[in-house]
């Protein structure tokens, strides 16, 4: 037996330490504003944006309405455009860790799952479409969230990244129950001609190196329009080295690129139509998995392998593509002096591919049913593709003008069309098959689908209808104190087919429906305790769908995982309350938010793996809380000097214990842990910024973060240090060999340091150097066929170093 450890951080207190965190940070808020005096904050959110505004001064459109920071009363962060250029942050999950509360679990490139203040159900991998985000991600005004596939988009030309946390079902629906990500774009300028370009080089650290080219235009069409165009090109570093016949060094490199063309047109005051159109392909040639034990080769194979970091064993080579095309128009009319009217139309075309060296999983079988050594070294590609058709219409009226009552009202249709279809190309198997198993079984076992030598075939399209209507006001009892309240009416349809053929399926071919229907409410209560602090509080539900699962894969259940998982058929939706407590001071030279909150979950929708079926599965857990507090920090010490500060604590539980087997073979037991989420998470960062020359300012910045240690699922937690037997006697293992794994994915901290120049003509110049002590994080458990085929971690990048040049004109 061999047996692998990994590193796990000490708990960060218990349950009570919630509560008294949350006093200390509150009670501190009033003090500091005291300490500062007033501020305009008219002003402040008109300062120049060639400054770096603190986050009370930067507007934002959270609640559908343009409002500072400060007024929004409910916790918020923002990500300007400047923060993310200085920190050389190029996804959402390198955003993430300079945000309380929200965290990504990094599943390879464009399949990231985002969670916020702990509301996460485990890692939704490949085969698994029926299951809905928890976190709504939108474009602008345009929702582009699709469970496990979150888009990777390029972070270039945006004004900022909002973070929304809580629910926000009230205004943007199922998929925000824990949280909404927008991403907010440059928006065409009229009367204005600018135009930037960029270029960037990246070195990893015994990786590849990379490079990227962007460039944005703005110019005005006559007096009454603009038109913006974006384009980029990124060229990722790979940092994964391979064994096998399919062997490599830096594997995982791949492409970006895409472009933006948005136009705005303004024939009268008040009176705007923006037609934009969006288009992203991205190619990445494998995935960033670190292998343990592999079928083919591990520690009891002859000759034996043991692998070294950032290594794997490939019979086929990896690919993810991703084509996203976006159109959306937005129209603005200007319903007399004090209201607006708002039209969002969005249709989006998104065709995915999930390419895997699937050899282990469809070897491991064929061990199972004594095939010969040949058939099992056949080589064997999982397909799997998404073909995704949205259409969705918003309008809204909402107040405009001066006054103690503010509202917004509006309507919502959606309609998606999604096939999800998964092939198992395996050259040379249908004879293998007849051969082993009798002449004309491959054919017998086909259910209509053509290739004989795939032994798994699956086509699942759905059709999802929705229609909504919401409505949130916000009324201002006295000078100081306000109240917000809102809700929404969602009605659902999903329709949902699911055949399946090959001698891995059962031969299926069913018909599913899943409606729902119900109300998600909110309530703010907002105080100004003086003119730069303010209180909060809320309650709030989310909600999330629920749906059918997809029959076990039987014909490769053992009889007891048949009988243990066989059960779980629907799923029911999912609701969560949030209770929470917040504050937020401001001064001319900082700004501080705290917040202490309690969600509680109702039907959580967890998912785990069917033990050996080779097949996932999703089921509801009555009762589970997430509870926690949250702060974000920044100040100015002295002139030049910036330093801010993020953290969160949070401990999300499970407050349910299923029966019998069930306990330990989900792990859903009263007092464990939701997966993937740290229960401590923070970042600091500081930077000084001084006159380089007459004409250029220098800057220079670190950061660091600290990531908790996490569990991929739930079950990750039951008998834990894991020992995983093979059962597979095949290439010299015994078949009794076990590998056993710490399931408890460390902890981990990254050091990060940037430097640059601002020249006065418009060129800047910044090199940085990320993950400097070179960590090897451990990101999200691997296994195939529940550990017997293959055993591994999705990893982090290695130390990266990099340059940008950036010019304006």
């Amino acid at each position: 037996m061999r047996t692998f450890a990994t590193r796990s951080s000490h708990a960060i207190g218990y349950r009570a330490a919630l509560l008294v965190g949350a006093a200390t940070l509150l009670a501190a808020s009033p003090a500091m504003a005291q300490d500062t005096g007033e501020s305009d904050q008219e002003d402040a959110a008109t300062q120049p944006t060639d400054e770096v505004p603190p986050q009370n001064r930067i507007v934002v459109t959270a609640t559908k309405r343009d409002q500072t920071i400060q007024d929004v009363p409910f916790s918020i962060n923002a990500q300007t455009a400047e923060d993310i250029r200085k920190t050389g942050s190029a996804n959402i999950e390198d955003i993430s860790r300079n945000v309380a509360g929200l965290t990504v679990q990094n599943l390879g490139p464009g399949q990231s799952q985002v969670a916020v203040r702990g509301v996460s159900a485990g890692q939704v991998v490949r085969d698994q479409p029926g299951v809905k985000e928890q976190v709504g991600v939108y474009l602008d005004e345009s929702v582009i969230s699709l469970s496990l596939f979150t888009p990777d988009l390029d972070l270039f030309d945006l004004q900022r990244v909002e973070t929304l946390r809580g629910p926000q079902g009230t205004l943007f629906g199922s998929g925000s129950v824990g949280g909404t990500i927008r991403y907010i774009t440059a928006q065409p300028e009229l009367g204005v001609t600018e135009s930037v370009i960029e270029a960037g080089v990246t070195a990893i650290d015994g990786g590849d190196a990379g490079w990227s080219i962007k460039g944005a235009t703005n110019a005005p069409l006559g007096d009454i329009g603009a038109i913006r165009i974006v384009g980029y090109h990124t060229s990722y570093a790979g940092f994964i080295d391979a064994i096998g016949p399919a062997g490599g060094q830096d594997i995982n490199d791949g492409t970006r690129a895409g472009g933006r063309i948005a136009m705005r047109l303004e024939p009268a005051p008040g009176f705007s139509i923006t037609p934009r159109f969006v288009y992203q392909r991205i190619d990445v040639n494998g995935f960033n998995r670190q292998d343990v034990f592999n079928l083919y080769a591990n520690e009891f194979t002859t000759p034996p392998t043991v692998y070294d970091d950032r290594q794997q064993y490939l019979l086929l080579r990896e690919a993810f593509e991703d084509e996203t095309f976006l159109a959306d128009l937005v129209v603005e009319i200007p319903l007399g002096d004090s209201v607006g009217l708002t039209s969002v139309t969005s249709y989006t075309d998104r065709d995915i591919l999930v390419s895997r060296d699937a050899s282990a999983l469809t070897g491991s079988v064929s061990v199972d049913l004594g095939y010969p050594v040949a058939a099992v070294n056949l080589p064997s590609n999982l397909r799997d593709t998404t073909e995704l058709q949205s259409f969705t219409q918003e309008v809204r009226a909402s107040s405009t003008g001066e006054g103690p009552f503010q509202w917004v009202f509006g309507a919502f249709y959606s309609q998606v069309d999604r096939t999800y279809a998964q092939r198992l190309p395996t050259p040379g198997y249908a004879a293998a098959t007849d051969a082993t198993l009798g002449a004309g079984t491959s054919a017998a076992v086909a259910n209509g689908f053509p290739n004989l030598d795939s032994p798994y075939n699956a086509d699942l399209p759905y059709d999802i209808q929705q229609v909504a209507v919401f409505g949130e006001g916000t009324y201002e009892l006295t000078e100081r104190l306000s109240v917000t309240a809102g809700a929404r009416y969602y009605d659902f349809e999903e329709s949902r087919q699911f055949l399946s053929g090959g001698l891995f399926a059962n031969g299926d071919n069913n018909f599913d429906t899943t409606e729902s229907d119900g109300i998600s409410p909110r309530v703010i209560l907002a105080y100004d305790v003086s003119d730069n602090f303010t209180l909060n509080a809320q309650a709030a539900k989310g909600f999330r769908l629920g749906g059918v699962n997809d029959p076990l894969n039987v014909t490769l259940c053992s009889a007891q995982d048949e009988a243990l998982f066989g059960s779980f058929q629907s799923y029911e939706d999912e609701t969560l309350w949030n209770y929470e407590v917040g504050g937020k001071a401001f001064g001319d030279s900082f700004s501080f938010s705290a917040a202490a909150f309690y969600n509680d979950i109702n039907n959580l929708q967890v998912t785990l793996d069917a033990g050996s079926c080779s097949s996932r599965i999703v089921f509801n857990v009555e009762d589970a809380y997430s509870a926690g507090v949250e702060m974000e920090l920044e100040f100015a010490p002295a002139e030049g000097y910036d330093v801010s500060l993020a953290m969160s604590y949070i401990d999300a539980q499970f407050d349910t214990t299923l029966p019998g087997a069930l306990t330990a073979a989900t792990g859903i037991r009263d007092g464990n842990r939701l997966p993937s989420v740290p229960e401590f998470q923070m970042s600091a960062a500081a930077s000084y910024e001084w006159d380089f020359s007459d004409n250029a300012t220098g800057f220079f910045g670190g950061s660091f973060q600290y990531v908790g240690s996490r569990f991929t699922q739930p079950a990750d937690q039951e008998n834990n240090p894991r020992t995983f037997v093979s059962n597979l006697p095949f290439a010299g293992a015994p078949g009794t060999d076990s590998t056993t794994l710490d399931l408890e994915l460390p902890a981990y901290s990254l050091l990060n340091f940037s430097a640059g120049v601002d020249f006065d003509s418009g060129l800047s110049v910044i090199v940085y150097a990320n993950n400097v002590l070179d960590e090897n994080p451990l990101l999200s458990f691997d296994r195939e066929r529940g550990g017997r085929a293959r055993l591994g971690f999705q990893v982090g990048q290695p130390r990266t170093f990099g340059m940008t040049v950036r010019k304006s004109f």
